[in-house]
């Protein structure tokens, strides 16, 4: 057996010698880049974790001591060590969570896999720990250096610092990346602390060389005093945290189990606040990880383990055509910018960056702040274009109203990711961006269904100067073209069932992804003997006067979207109805008001009755027939 084979609790991982602790990293990398090939996952910064969570886990008793992970998807380790070992169904409907889940365990307490939030978290854990006289337990949050770029974590830092009592240890993981290198100021201050290690050697040298002096007590007191902070100062800059208030300890080598040991327990016995920096590599122990520089390992799907290739090369993206028509735009727009929150690589900015890198603004993990600058570049006489995923927008919604709509600011957001992405779970599902943005005043929003549709759509987009503008797309790979067979004042018109002159006539309205399925919903109401009309608004905000007049022209309407059903497309159709005085029945699918589980965007649309099979038999039960 080997030592990961008798780990079940962290009271197993307490036991271990140092060098078994040792053999336990080797043997967790090994069983991580074995069973992530296979399943797909966060492979790159669970490897540079392993002996950063051995060692929390050696030092802090969790539950008893609450442990917290910003951006869970370093959390592997940790499931590893509290007993969960069954990998093969990872971010599988059934299988563990990407991230850490409740419902999995009792060692895990956050689930949010948005950035920046842990030391919130941990602040309000201590305080209640506090008030309710529980002085025998630790909050532990690990936060990385990518997410210290967020906003919220230095609101968080702020408010800890003043809890001078409240056992609280903040784990900064440090690798210099988030999805890519860490950027700003920060970045440039833990650059500084990276490579200051040799301080304390110094400072020792000095110690020797003084007392060798034979120099009075006092004086050899003095200069040593002066010397530490002397050399404090320019080696060692760490005053950026402790002028907060939060004592700091490193930094520490992270792939030193006993190093990381030793510092926390330091942190462990101050009884008050404590930042312990500790330097990893992400992707640790995993030479193409090791290797790669894009980053590419962050996230994966199944790959061959040797080599790290993909198991089956991925189509052509809709991020792809994004990055390539933007590309297109920024040749001819010299006024056109590009914003990315810490995700230039995700989001398809890179062939932009490349080719016009002083237009590209990387500010960090603080989709806030990007929003509120983007709206002072346009301001000042330029486009931007924020590139995001669909569910990280949500952070940004105040910045967008008062910002940028009130301001009537031409900023274009292109959403990532929107809609059901799955695996990820609920904190990643693109579903809620329809019916938030749909209170913004003047705000334009586009789903665009195929490659042809999105570039028309960034090309209108970027082309509105006083509104914000919005396009947003699926996760993965294109679907095949989706001609119209028409156009009416904007609506393209994608199919037309003629039937009996007495049937009843339905008007299905589909956009972005779930076109396709309006086409196939309408082939099976058609097959029913209904007359079917298909349409796809492209621009879903405002609703046209063109669908509104569709909507009375029909005698059932359904519409179908990959959002949240209330305040969706369905909702405002039915609205913009009501007020013109038309009766016409709508019968709006979509996402329920719910925390989806992970699960494949198959399963949720089944689950979900999103398939157009299900929709052709609730339309027809609506209608009074049989399906």
């Amino acid at each position: 057996m080997g030592q990961l084979d008798r780990i079940s609790t962290p009271d197993d991982v307490r036991r271990l010698t140092s060098r078994q602790a040792d053999d336990l990293a080797a043997e967790i990398r090994t069983f991580l880049v074995d069973q992530v090939s296979r399943t797909g996952g966060h492979l790159g910064p669970n490897l540079g974790v392993v002996e950063l969570t051995i060692a929390m886990h050696r030092v802090f008793e969790s539950p008893l001591d609450t442990l917290v992970f910003d951006t869970g998807h370093q959390a592997y380790v940790h499931k590893l060590l509290t007993g969960r070992r069954d990998f093969s169904q990872l971010r599988s409907k059934g299988g563990l969570s990407g991230y850490p889940s409740r419902a999995e365990s009792e060692h895990d307490v956050v689930e949010n896999s948005h950035a920046s939030t842990a030391l919130s978290w941990a602040d309000g854990i201590a305080k209640a720990n506090e008030l309710q006289g529980r002085g025998d337990r630790h909050v532990v949050a690990v936060i990385g250096d990518g997410a210290l770029t967020g906003g919220m974590a230095w609101e968080a830092l702020n408010n800890i610092a003043a809890g001078q009592d409240r056992r609280l240890v903040i784990v900064v993981n440090d690798n210099g990346r988030s999805y890519a290198p860490t950027i700003g100021g920060l970045a440039h201050h833990l650059d500084t602390l990276r490579t200051t290690q040799g301080y304390e050697n110094v400072l020792s040298w000095g110690k020797r060389t003084l007392r060798r002096s034979g120099a009075p007590g006092r004086a050899t007191y003095e200069a040593l005093h002066g010397m530490k902070k002397g050399i404090k100062d320019v080696l060692a800059p760490q005053g950026m945290f402790e002028d907060l208030g939060i004592k700091y300890v490193g930094p520490v080598d992270g792939h030193d189990v006993r190093a990381v040991e030793k510092a926390l327990r330091n942190a462990k016995a101050f009884g008050g606040p404590v930042i312990v920096h500790v330097i990893t590599e992400k992707g640790r122990g995993y030479v193409p990880a090791e290797q790669d520089v894009a980053d590419r390992f962050h996230a994966v799907g199944k790959i061959h383990p040797e080599t790290g290739l993909p198991v089956a090369p991925s189509r052509f993206e809709w991020t792809s055509v994004f990055a390539d028509e933007l590309v297109r735009i920024g040749r001819r727009r010299p006024d056109v910018v590009a914003v990315t929150a810490a995700m230039l690589q995700p989001v398809g900015l890179a062939p932009f960056a490349a080719e016009f890198p002083a237009r590209v603004f990387d500010v960090g993990i603080a989709e806030q702040h990007a929003a509120t600058s983007a709206a002072g570049m346009a301001f000042g006489g330029l486009h931007p274009v924020v590139a995001v995923y669909a569910t990280f927008l949500n952070r940004a919604f105040d910045q967008v109203l008062m910002d940028v709509a009130l301001h009537k600011a031409g900023v274009t957001f292109v959403l990532d990711r929107a809609g059901l992405t799955g695996s990820d779970g609920a904190s990643h599902n693109g579903m809620w961006d329809m019916a938030m943005l749909a209170v913004v005043p003047g705000l334009r929003l586009a789903a665009p269904r195929d490659e042809e549709t999105l570039r028309d759509a960034l090309r209108t987009a970027v082309d509105v100067d006083d509104a914000p503008t919005v396009v947003r797309y699926p996760k993965g790979a294109l679907v095949d073209p989706v001609p119209a067979i028409d156009h009416l004042d904007g609506v393209d018109v994608l199919a037309r069932h003629d039937g009996p002159a007495d049937a009843q006539h339905v008007l299905v309205v589909g956009y972005g992804a779930m076109a396709p399925t309006a086409l196939e919903t309408a082939d099976i109401l058609a097959a029913h003997g209904l007359r079917v009309t298909v349409v796809d608004p492209r621009w879903v905000m405002p609703v046209s006067a063109a669908l509104t007049k569709l909507v009375g022209d029909h005698d059932h309407v359904v519409t179908i979207e990959d959002g949240v059903v209330d305040g969706g497309l369905g909702s405002l159709v039915a609205q913009r109805a009501r007020e013109a005085g038309i009766g016409t029945p709508v019968h709006a699918v979509g996402i329920p008001r719910a925390f989806l589980d992970h699960a494949t965007r198959e399963q949720l649309v089944t689950e979900l009755r999103l398939s157009a099979g299900d929709i052709a038999r609730d339309t027809l039960a609506a209608l009074g027939r049989p399906s």
